[in-house]
This record gives C-alpha cells, structure tokens and sequence, in this order.
C-alpha cells in the first residue's frame, strides 16, 4: 500500500539526525568510496549505530557486515547507498520494506548523463513517494552534521570540520572537498554540509525551511548552479532571510535569447536580471567567489551585523590606510573623523603634531600598547559601527603582540572588529590567532571592505520598510474583453489605442490623442487637441515606430501634419507592403519631465518580470533599467526607483523640479498589479511614460504588449 507522502522540515532529521546508519555498497577496500564513508563516519565518532552492508563481506572495518539491508536486525534512520546505479532502484524498495526513512544516494549516473539517466532518476522519484522516503542526490557529496551530539560525516572526504553554527549547501558534489578544506582553513566551523547533486527529492527550498528554525543553524551559505522552483524559493528565502543570513554563490548561467524579444524589456532582460532581482528581493548576499563567501561568512560568525555603515579605520602603515579607504567609500560605507573626546585619548601614544584622522596612521613604529590604546578608544567612540585595524609587520614590532592586543580589546568590547594583517601567509601565527578568537581578519584590506559592505546590504534589507502589495480600484472587465477579443481574433501584438485602454483602465494617465484616416482629418485632430502634436503610424506591424521613421514630434502646423503624412504613408507602402487602410495617431505632445520606460517581460523560470528605467528612444542604448521579480510592493517600486543612475533626473538636477516620485511608485505598482491579474500578458512596454512634478503633467505616450493564450 503506497504511504501518504507529505513533505515536512522534521522528516529531515532522518537524515541528519539519525540515530542509526546503514553504509549500503560498504567494502574493505581502500580508496572506495564505500570504504571511505564508513571509515569517516566511525574516525568521525557518530552517536549512533553504525551497518555496514555487502553480501561480500561478513566483517568490515572490524564491524560485522550484512547482506542485504533487510538482514539487518535493528531499525535503520538512514541508509547510505554506494552501489552501482542499476541497482539503486531495488535496494530503495528494500529500505523502504525495511523502514528506512532517509537516504543519501552517493551514486551518479542518473539525469546529469541524458536521457537513460534521467528516466531513471525519476522512476527513483516514485519509489521514494511509494515508500514515504526522502533522499539527498543522487550524484552528490554526503551529508555532514558537526553537533557534539550527532557527529556524523557521510562524506568521502578527507577533511574533518570543526563544529560552528553554519548551515552549507553545495549543488556541487567536486567543490565538497575545497569547501571543507577553506572553512579548516579560516576556522570557520559548520553545523551541517549538504551535497545536494541532482535535488531529485530534497532541494535547496527544503534544506532553508529545515533550518529556518534550527538552533543550531546561525547562518546559511549556499552554492547555487540553478533553480529548481525558484517561485518557492523566493518565498522561503525571503521568510528565512528576516530571521537568519543567506550568502550565496550562483553560478551556471544561461543564455535567455534575449535579441529575439519583441520588447525592449525582453531585450534588457539578461539571463543574471532574474537571479540579481532574486537575491536583492529576497535579502540573499550575492557573492561573486567561494572565497568571497568565506570571507562574508566570517564576517558574519564572529562579528554579527554591524548596526550602521560607518568605519573607522587604524593602521601602522599610511599607504595601506589609504587602500582601505578608497575600498570602504566605493563601496558606499562611510568614514567619519574620530570624536573629539577619542583624539584625545590617542593624542598621548603618537609623535607631537601628528594629524589625527581617518584613516588613523599610527605611524611604522606602533607596537601592541600604541594598537591597544587607539583600539580601546576608537571601540568606545560612537562615531562608529565597526572598527578597522591594519597592520604591516615590521622586523622591530612582533606581530603575535599585537594580535594579542586586538584579540584583548576584542573581547571586552561589543563592537564589530575586524583586521588586515598585510606581508604575512594565510598560515601566520597572527593570523591564526585573530580568527580563532573571533576577528575577521585577511591579508589585504578590500576583501574585508566588501565584506562589510555586502553585510550592510543586507542589514539595510532586514530593517527596510517591506511596503505592501498594491490594491487599486480599476477596470478588470475592460481589460478582459480587450484581450479576449484579440486573442480570438489571432492578434497576439496589442498596440495604440488597446494598449492605451489596457493602461488607461488600470489607472495610467495618457496623453490626449485621436486617430486620423485622412490628411485633413489629421489636421483638424491636431487643431483639437492643441499643438505641438505627435504623429505615429498607426498599425500593429510596426512595434518599435522610432527606428522605423514611423513617428513625426513636435510638428507645430498644419503644413507640417500635412508633410509628416505623406513621408510617412509612403513609407509604408513602399517598405512594409501594408494593405491596410493607412491612418495615423495624432498625439499631444507632452512637455517637460523625464522621459521613463515601465515594462514587462516572462522568464521562462522566474515568471514576469518589472522594469523601471529610463526611457525614451535610448533605453537599449543607456540600459539604465531595474528589474524586480512581480508582484511589487511599495518598497520594490521605491528601490527600482532610486537604483537607477537617472534617478538624479528625477529628483532635481541643477535647477529643474523635481518630478511626482510617489505618482512614479503608483505607476509601477499599477502595471505590477495588470500583470498579476492577466497571466496572458508576456511582454509590454509602457515607454516613453514621460513623468512631471505633478499628476496633471505626466502622461503615457505609447505602449505595446505582447498577449498568449493560457491554454
């Protein structure tokens, strides 16, 4: 009878908290992975039960062995399988008979070889469901779990972790290895290590959710090579970042065929947009390297969040300061002067005359007393958030001193200390002895200044204003039947009048146009809606009018309307062979303000995509754009807002108004909302939207959107 399957968070302590081990595939011989995971889990002292098991084999590793998992004669938690990959599908169903809860398959060959592989992995995924099973892999690493309660390694690797409060997953089974061997290195010690390989039932999502909640789980590392559902991931991920930090590595990008597109959107959108957009929504610190990681890593074990950006700087050496200084303020942290009541205290340990500022040169000479006085003063001026200490060895101070000085005033003060000791190997004595007593320290000053700065970003995520999802009063019923109607009738391009009732239904002001069909008759439109007008072609076949010559501005008489249309209709007929009736948009001209562009575009596996930037005929060109995964809250639409480099434009540059920035929010939040409530919206551009100091100015000039059946 098949078992009810429900995927929970404690089904994984089966995994990593078992209380007994089946080592299925163990062997005697050296060198096999089978062998190197039995013997790791024993040199490793798990607080449990240990079976090998192999019909070849009574003993291994001095253990008596089994041959079939249901020879066993306790009850397993979990069972490790190292056997060849025809034979996992049948030893699953005899753990499964045996009942057996978690399994770890180290075994590849399953989808990450095609077709044959894949069929077979996910016949493996039925058993698991038959059997109520879950499974780390297959195709991965093991599992690691360092609690001096559990002491489990089902790895095959030769590094042994020291026990910490980091949670890391790796979908890459060969950087197991290099992972464990970087944290020894910089004493980082880690609470549970995952191999994740092919996530065929246990992903990066349930792994999050698991340890959300975990005690022993203080920070999340992650090396991501893509999504499986990145929808749920954005939702766990954003409910697990306010609670705990999430650093990640993504690597493993992919083309997104982006020349094909029909929007500008589409065309801007690359295939990192999503992941960026992602990460910043969902508060993750990306991070470009493995060492990167480490190093924010660090940072977060032994010093926490700092409370604000401001650093203050101390070094024995003028050009390392300086280093450190252009790192911190290009990266956007701040370096205010020491306090007054701080200079004085530091006044006594340097040469008369000597400036005090920051970066604080504390000249070559300074020992372990002059750091430790300027230490102890700059750790109890407000002024900062987190304390910088630099220093260059020299041939007449020992460096074991005044690590010794760092790591005193270290632990008696609360504030965030981190240090660069520069000249030295990553294996110093100095070194050694900053990090294992808790400060972040490298060998040159940048890595630690986009540390810092990578934590404030996330700082500054976990104490934004979160906004909420907007709620407007609009035509839903209008929008429907226009795209109802233009699928029907096979229209799938929405351009000109219907996209302009589309927007105009959701609340978007719009320029006062009418349509023409005569040259006459675009002259008496343009004396109606009052000069300057614009003048665009009106048909679908066209979707971008500019690079086609298809749109006439400015035009201030009617000889010019007159010209503008006969260029124009020739043009047409000449060039696009159109045999529809030629007519035109006449348009009022919108003056002043910021030309933006407001769009749309699907990712095949993040969904619909908002952009915000600036607009115009240039938008491809400047790809000065922001892009936020849908829906939008308020803050979402703020942050695009203020991340453009336009956003000068917008709120005043030399001597202009500032434009209506909440009417500029609301409009992004109202396409969000459209296309939330219409799946069948793929693309649209709202460009130019031109915005003005007030809401009676701004207006949408054009639009186009692009609209598939759901069927």
């Amino acid at each position: 009878m098949t078992q009810q399957f429900k995927k929970k968070p404690e089904q994984l302590d089966y995994i990593f908290r078992p209380r007994s081990i089946a080592v299925i595939g163990a062997t005697p011989r050296k060198g096999a992975i089978g062998r190197e995971i039995l013997h790791n889990l024993i040199t490793y002292e798990f607080n449990g039960k240990i079976f090998p098991v192999n019909p070849n084999y009574s003993v291994i590793h001095s253990i008596k062995a089994y041959s079939s998992i249901l020879d066993v004669p306790d009850a397993v938690d979990l069972a490790v399988l190292v056997v060849p990959r025809d034979h996992v599908i049948s030893v699953v169903d005899q753990c499964g008979e045996k009942g057996v809860r978690g399994l770890v398959v180290i075994t590849a060959g399953f989808r990450e070889v095609g077709p044959i592989g894949l069929k077979l992995e996910n016949q493996l995924v039925e058993r698991l469901h038959y059997w109520g099973m879950r499974m780390i892999g297959p195709n991965c690493f093991g599992i690691i779990n360092t609690s001096s309660k559990i002491r489990l390694d089902a790895t095959f690797s030769k590094v042994y972790p020291t026990e910490g409060k980091i949670g890391f997953m790796s979908q890459s089974g060969g950087l197991g290895e290099s992972i464990l061997e970087q944290a020894r290195e910089m004493n980082l010690g880690l609470s549970m290590f995952a191999s994740v390989g092919n996530k065929a039932n246990i992903s990066g999502n349930d792994l999050l959710e698991y340890w959300k909640d975990d005690p022993d789980v203080d920070i999340i590392l992650l090396y991501l090579e893509n999504f499986g559902n990145p929808r749920r991931f954005t939702k766990i991920a954003r409910e697990v970042a306010a609670i705990k930090p999430i650093v990640a590595v993504k690597s493993g990008t992919t083309s997104k065929g982006a020349a094909a597109a029909s929007s500008h959107t589409g065309a801007l959108a690359g295939a990192e947009v999503a992941v960026d957009a992602l990460f910043e929504q969902t508060g993750i610190v990306r991070v470009e390297t493995i060492e990167e990681l480490f190093n924010v890593a660090a940072g977060l074990a032994r010093m926490g969040v700092p409370r604000g950006n401001r650093v203050g700087v101390l070094t024995n050496g003028g050009g390392p300061g300086i280093l450190a200084t252009d790192s911190l303020v290009n990266l956007g942290m701040e370096m205010p002067e020491y306090s007054d009541e701080t200079k004085a205290k530091i006044r006594p340990q340097m040469p008369p005359d000597t400036p005090i500022n920051n970066p604080l040169d504390l000249i070559a000479g300074a020992g372990a007393e002059q750091f430790k006085t300027a230490l102890e003063a700059a750790m109890q001026d407000d002024n900062f958030d987190t304390i910088f200490s630099m220093f260059v060895p020299l041939i007449t101070v020992n460096q074991m001193e005044v690590a010794d000085a760092i790591v005193d005033v270290k632990k008696r003060y609360d504030k965030p200390l981190c240090a660069c000791f520069m000249g030295v190997s990553e294996y110093s004595q100095g070194l050694s002895l900053l990090r294992s007593n808790g400060v972040p320290a490298t060998i040159f000053p940048e890595p630690i200044a986009k540390m810092l700065a990578q934590i404030e970003r996330y700082r500054r995520w976990k104490e934004r204003d979160e906004g909420a999802l907007p709620n407007y009063d609009v035509n839903r019923e209008a929008v429907r039947k226009i795209i109802d109607d233009a699928l029907h009738e096979g229209n799938e391009a929405l351009v000109g009048e219907k996209a302009l009732d589309i927007l105009d239904a959701y609340g978007l002001r719009i320029a006062p146009y009418e349509y023409a069909h005569s040259v006459d008759e675009a002259v008496q439109v343009a004396a109606s809606v009052g000069y300057p007008v614009v003048v665009k072609v009106n048909t679908p076949k066209i979707l971008h009018k500019t690079e086609f010559g298809a749109v006439k501005v400015d035009l201030r008489d009617s000889d010019e309307i007159v010209s503008a249309w006969k260029e124009m209709e020739q043009k047409v007929r000449s060039e696009v062979k159109s045999d529809e009736e030629f007519s035109v948009v006449v348009q009022k001209m919108v003056k002043g303000g910021v030309e933006t562009v407001i769009g749309m575009t699907t990712d095949p596996a993040f969904g619909p995509l908002i952009m915000f930037g600036l607009g115009g005929i240039y938008v491809e060109v400047l790809k000065d754009v922001s892009f936020k995964i849908n829906p939008l809250t308020h803050a979402d639409a703020r942050a695009m807002i203020e991340s453009c480099k336009a956003y000068k434009l917008l709120t005043g540059f030399r001597g202009s108004e500032p434009v209506d920035l909440d009417l500029l929010a609301e409009s992004i939040l109202r396409v969000s909302m459209l296309v939330s409530d219409f799946h069948e919206i793929v693309e649209l551009d709202v460009n130019p939207f031109i915005i003005n100091p007030t809401r009676e100015q701004t207006a949408t000039v054009d639009a186009r959107f692009v609209v598939k059946s759901l069927s």
